[in-house]
């Protein structure tokens, strides 16, 4: 049994309303790491995703926070957008006991206009990605004078992403007594050598996954001809039909070659890439989160950061070129304690072998079930031109669906209201009729556009 986080010097507030969000006992990073944390200490944690950092950073980051001093007092550095978007909601459900926490995220893909109006009315709390931080550090709408603590989140993968020299900008820019933690999920040379130079008497940290509680994930290799790789990818949809699946390959050229085949396939297939809008990106995830989409045709963008759960499969279209970022790839599958699955389409002489143990080959000849693919999205999705700016909530939305009886609450899946437009899905079947019912009933007494969402 992991020891109780009542049993951290943290304010009463926060241990209360860490018990209310179920958050009662320390996972193996929260209960090495937080001591030091708590007593001001420089750290570098080894920490996947999934195992507790992100509270662990954000309780750090909450206990040495000055309410009354409304400046930026603790930077956030994440490799994505979307990963910067979930620590600042998890940072956010954290500080809801606490009086007027505000929390900002600086991340491309939102217009500069709005992010330096919010920057003019401080915070305490920013959470963004290096190429935006250093933008508004560069204008001079982001000052970090006051910062007392630093948090570099996921920072392999920044590396890996070219985000070193940014991240040496933004860090000469902040105080040199500060607190920096820094979270990543391999120690590398680099990593090491990022520690060193930013990092002062750091307390090291390896948390070891303990075997019963690792995810067994069956990786299967398939040695094929590159002239069949595609052919190979139908012939392999079939045989497994499983109903969430993410696909990955090495550009975004091939992502969305591979998605419009499977779309003009009749497959529910959506590419996902650095080149897409943030509103593209969101609109895509959350049809694939919520069951409105079977495929997603990624780069290694989404192999970290993305809030995505639940994957059956996880298919290389192409595999990448080091074994670190082939292990973040099929980790998105085999979560909460289930059992995963991996397959890999290979020429066999890739760079990827040297790094790993013989392996067990598989033949396309070998399968026995060769249907094609047919396994068909559950759920479809209505976007709402309303969001939380209108005051809308999660039951508002359930409660004008199923005022007439037309349609019932278990056939309701995902809602998530962002502050100007919200999602709803709903079981495929009764998507229309959910249409009407939005289009020709008010929400909380207002008429809101609705149109129902396509995959293409």
């Amino acid at each position: 049994m992991n020891a109780s986080f009542s049993q951290l010097p943290l304010n009463q507030s926060l241990l209360d309303n860490l018990e209310t969000l179920g958050y009662v006992q320390m996972t193996p990073i929260q209960e090495q790491s937080l001591p030091s944390i708590l007593q001001g200490r420089d750290v570098i944690a080894q920490a996947k995703t999934g195992s507790g950092k992100t509270l662990a950073f954000g309780l750090g980051v909450l206990a040495h926070l000055h309410v009354k001093t409304f400046r930026i007092q603790a930077l956030l550095i994440c490799p994505t957008r979307e990963l910067a978007s979930q620590v600042a909601k998890e940072l956010r459900r954290m500080a809801r006991a606490m009086h007027n926490v505000k929390i900002l995220e600086l991340c491309g893909g939102t217009p500069m206009k709005k992010q330096i109006h919010s920057l003019s009315h401080q915070a305490h709390i920013v959470v963004g990605t290096p190429g935006r931080l250093l933008a508004h550090l560069e204008r001079d709408t982001l000052s970090l004078e006051h910062l007392n603590t630093l948090v570099l989140d996921e920072a392999d993968r920044m590396l890996d992403m070219g985000f070193y020299d940014d991240i040496s900008a933004i860090i000469a820019t902040a105080p040199k007594t500060r607190q920096t933690l820094l979270f990543s999920a391999t120690f590398s040379e680099e990593i090491r050598q990022l520690s060193q130079q930013f990092l002062n008497h750091a307390v090291e940290i390896h948390v070891k996954q303990h075997k019963r509680h690792t995810p067994q994930i069956t990786e299967h290799f398939y040695r094929i001809p590159e002239a069949t790789r595609q052919t190979a990818l139908f012939t392999l949809l079939g045989h497994y039909q499983k109903e969430r699946i993410l696909i990955f390959c090495n550009t975004k050229i091939g992502c969305d070659t591979i998605a419009d085949a499977l779309y003009d396939s009749g497959i529910d297939a959506l590419a996902i890439h650095s080149d897409l809008e943030q509103f593209a990106r969101e609109e895509t995830l959350i049809l694939f989160a919520n069951g409105s989409c079977n495929i997603l045709v990624a780069t290694d963008v989404a192999a970290r950061g993305l809030d995505i759960d639940a994957v059956d499969l996880v298919l290389n279209y192409e595999l990448p070129y080091e074994n670190a970022v082939y292990v973040h790839r099929i980790g998105r599958t085999g979560r909460a304690g289930k059992n995963g699955l991996s397959v890999s389409l290979c020429r066999g002489d890739e760079p990827l072998f040297e790094q790993r143990d013989p392996l067990t080959w598989h033949t396309l000849e070998s399968l026995d079930n060769l249907a094609p693919y047919s396994t068909c999205a559950p759920m479809a999705t209505l976007f709402i031109s309303g969001g939380k700016k209108e005051k809308l909530r999660p039951g508002d939305i359930v409660g004008a669906l199923t005022a007439n009886a037309a349609i019932s609450a278990d056939a309701i899946g995902t809602i998530t209201i962002f502050d100007a437009y919200s999602y709803v899905a709903l079981r495929k079947e009764l998507a229309d009729t959910a249409l009407q019912i939005l289009q020709n009933d008010p929400i909380k007494g207002r008429q809101f556009r609705v149109k129902r969402l396509k995959v293409t």
